[in-house]
This record gives C-alpha cells, structure tokens and sequence, in this order.
C-alpha cells in the first residue's frame, strides 16, 4: 500500500508540474489532487523536494533497469536523455525552481550505481578495492550529470545520440584504462622482470 500512495503522489506533483512551477506548488495542491490527507504525505515525505526526488530517482531507475553492463550502458544514458526530453515541461519546471547542486542530488547517485555496475563488470578478473571502483565510477558520473545539467540548461536542443557518441568517444576503454590504474594485483611488465 506503501509504495501505491508514493506512486499516486508522484503522478500528482507530475500532474500539477504541468500546470505551474515546482515552487509555486503546495502539499494542499498535491494532496487535493491525489484525494489524500496532509498527515498521509507527510507520512511518506517530509517536502515537496522530498517528492520530487523520489518521483526522479524512480523514474529514472525503471528507464535504465536493463542498461547496466559495459556494453549497454551507453543505451541505459541514452533513455534517460529521453525520458528528460518526453518529459520536458515538467523536467524544465523542476529545473527552473531547484538550484544546480539539488537537482545533481537527485540524479547523481543513480548514474553513480550504474556506473558502478559497469565498472564491477569490468573489473571481475582485477583486484581492485572497493572504494577505488566506487571513485572511478563516481568520476564518470560527475561528467554524465554535467553533460545532462548543460543540455537541459540549453533547452534541450542537442541531439541527445550525438551527445552519447560524443562521450562514448570521450571514455572509451577508460573504464578498463583507470581500473588498471588501481589494480591492486597487476601482473608483471617487461620491465619488472
């Protein structure tokens, strides 16, 4: 029952992101339109920028559920340029009501565990620490948010492909380059014998 009453929540501030920006937005206007008290929200949430997250993060796990290897991860950043563009009024409403750092913080740490599932896959025959493949991934995701945040910025106007060819180019094979970088067990090079 739980997750149906977020769910209801989020279609509402989805809903009401139609019609008026994010911080033009009361939790009366939100529980009025899903048919629930104040007490239930808060139940859930304890703000609107609560809900907000939430509603990003799960919208954006579900488009990128099966985009999470070396070999797809391209395809996984790439549905998510286009859910932000299919939802562009409500995205651009968020984005003009919410500085910089906040909206990082809500796609930050999703783009952090998929990259980190593509570095785990990529580091499954190296001995790498834990927090070294959390770092790696943690670097790249800084450039995917960016790349993201800039794009939105501009209205949305660069083909999101050529955006991810661009990068793909950019950080090709540098997964695998930066694990080497921090591989606890490297093998022996010529020079080491």
């Amino acid at each position: 029952m739980s997750q149906i009453t977020k769910k209801a929540l989020a279609q509402s501030l989805k809903n009401l992101l139609l019609k008026k920006p994010l911080n033009k937005i009361t939790i009366n206007d939100i529980t009025d339109d899903c048919g629930i008290n104040r007490m239930t929200f808060y139940y859930h949430f304890k703000d609107i920028y609560d809900l907000a997250e939430w509603a990003c993060l799960q919208e954006a796990a579900k488009v990128i559920k099966e985009n999470i290897t070396h070999d797809t991860w391209q395809e996984g950043m790439l549905q998510i340029f286009y859910t932000v563009r299919e939802n562009k009024p409500l995205i651009m409403n968020v984005y003009r009501c919410v500085d910089r750092e906040q909206v990082e913080r809500y796609l930050k740490p999703l783009i952090d565990n998929l990259l980190l599932k593509v570095v785990e896959e990529q580091s499954a025959d190296m001995t790498v620490r834990q927090e070294d493949k959390e770092f790696i991934a943690s670097v790249y995701s800084y450039v995917f948010v960016g790349l993201m945040l800039d794009w939105i910025k501009n209205d949305m106007k660069e083909n999101p492909e050529q955006l991810i060819s661009k990068l793909a180019l950019v950080i090709q094979d540098t997964f695998t380059d930066a694990l080497e970088r921090f591989r606890i067990d490297k093998p022996l090079s010529k020079n080491d014998i």
